[in-house]
Parts: C-alpha cells; structure tokens; sequence
C-alpha cells in the first residue's frame, strides 16, 4: 500500500483498536515521561501528545473536556493540564524526541524511546535506588516467599528444558 498522501498510519488495526493503542501510549507516557515502543508507533503518537499539550496550554473548560473526550482517563488529563502545559508554557512545539535504540530481537522491529525533552532519566534513576534502601526491613519480612520463588522458578526451568528435549527428539525423529 503506498505511503504518499496518507495521513495517519492505520497499524493494522480497525479504529477502534487503533484508537485503544493510541490512547494508551499517550497514557502511558503522560504517566511515566519515557516509553519504550516501535519507531512508527512513536512517529504516530507524538503527533498526538504534542497537540494534547498545545490545548492544554489554553487551560479552560472546554479544553479539559475535549482532553477528556480524546483520551477518557482523569489523571492523565489533569497531568497535562496542570504539569505539562506549565512545563512548556514557553516552548512553541516539539515537546518530545524520539531516540533510537535498536532492534526487537523477537521480529526485528525498529525500537525507540518516546521521551518529553525535559525528561531526566538520572533524576528517574536515583529515585529506583532510594526506592529498595526504604523497603530492605520488608524484603526481610518478604525472605520466605522469595524462596518459593526461586524454588518455582527452578521447576519452570526445568519444564521448559525437558520440552526442549523432547521437542529436538521428535525433529530428529521426523529427519531419520
């Protein structure tokens, strides 16, 4: 299918669905400030986020209720309203960037970051690793069941291993 004069990419998918995948990347990075998708899907949803927040930035009613009816979820809506939009009060566009990362080694897609241009992946680093100094006196508490973990974890290697086995077995079998 060509490319030229098409205004939105169609992912495959219905309106409905499509419109479900977009609202959710668009949550999702509402919500954390960086996400990690495909290159086409970032290329698509920027689109979105940036008008998000240039309608944000007018910051009436009537822009919360059409925020609202294009993405239905209340804190997102309210992040944009009352974070972003100040956030970029001064910026004319181009509120996100798109950083490559390499490819998917499942099917080999062209992966990239979706991240605000504000976005401090340092200052998000620092506070994961305050995060587990505050919860060590838990992770004591929490010791017995990481042991049933590990221990189901073992078992599932295991399974997993002797379908291998038995799967090389019958591809021998089929080759003789």
């Amino acid at each position: 299918m060509s490319s030229h004069r098409r205004r939105v990419k169609h992912f495959d998918r219905k309106s409905g669905p499509r419109k479900a995948l977009l609202r959710g990347l668009v949550t999702s990075l509402i919500e954390h400030g960086r996400i990690t998708t495909t290159v086409d899907r970032a290329k698509e949803v920027r689109r979105h986020v940036e008008k998000a927040i240039t309608l944000g930035k007018k910051g009436d009613l009537a822009a919360t209720r059409l925020l609202l009816s294009r993405f239905p979820n209340k804190e997102a809506v309210a992040t944009i309203m009352k974070d972003l939009s100040p956030r970029f009060k001064t910026r004319p566009g181009g509120y996100t960037r798109i950083i490559k990362i390499g490819r998917r080694p499942g099917d080999t897609a062209e992966m990239a970051f979706l991240e605000f241009v504000d976005y401090d992946f340092e200052a998000k680093a620092a506070k994961t690793e305050e995060a587990p100094k505050a919860k060590k006196a838990d992770a004591k508490a929490a010791k017995p069941a990481v042991k049933a973990k590990k221990a189901s974890t073992k078992l599932v290697a295991a399974k997993k291993k002797a379908v291998k086995k038995t799967q090389k077995k019958a591809r021998a079998a089929a080759r003789a």
